[in-house]
């Protein structure tokens, strides 16, 4: 069950001629982590500040700017030979705050309680995921409500849905947690 996730390909077939700009540019992938971090702290921005309904245009082209950065980063650093352990801790960290930070736009529209809960539930997948990575399993990525699908959710909250959308964000990343869980335990019997 990878949802979303399964369009990765693709995807990086679309952002082709965007990466070898890039490697031409010598731009570094930790940059394109930082301007993930910073496309999702946009975003968080815009559901924040901007009325309900308008947010979700700007909300939408930030979120598919930050899925893109997200992509480029890993595939900058494998075609140009600059992969780093520490690259590595850098994209997950980035990608963690990308995460926390957009939902955290959504704390001037839902109960706080909310926005907490969505927003540690959004990162169980990953430490899931990771915890599997270190103890020798294959990565675990998609999901019921994976990073793309949360995006997506995003969106449809910011066109005036926020606490339903984040009821779903919350359960749906539970939901993904077991499922890789569950995928991970039977991997590692």
């Amino acid at each position: 069950m990878n949802g979303l996730y399964a369009l990765k390909p693709w995807y990086a077939d679309r952002l082709s001629g965007v990466r070898a700009t890039l490697v031409r540019r010598e731009v570094s992938p930790d940059t394109l982590t930082a301007a993930g971090v910073a496309s999702a702290a946009g975003a968080a921005a815009a559901l924040a500040w901007l009325p309900t309904g308008l947010a979700a245009l700007p909300v939408a082209v930030l979120l598919a700017a930050r899925l893109a950065f997200a992509n480029l980063d890993g595939a900058l650093a494998r075609e140009t030979g600059r992969t780093a352990r520490r690259g590595a801790v850098l994209n997950e960290l980035g990608d963690r705050a990308a995460d926390l930070l957009v939902l955290a736009g959504f704390l001037a529209l839902a109960p706080l309680w909310l926005v907490a809960a969505a927003g540690l539930a959004a990162t169980l997948p990953s430490w899931v995921s990771l915890a599997g990575a270190a103890a020798g399993a294959p990565r675990r990525n998609g999901g019921p409500v994976g990073k793309t699908e949360r995006c997506l959710l995003v969106v449809v909250a910011a066109a005036n849905w926020a606490v339903p959308v984040l009821a779903v964000i919350a359960v749906g990343s539970l939901l993904t947690a077991a499922v890789r869980l569950a995928w991970l335990w039977r991997e590692l019997a």
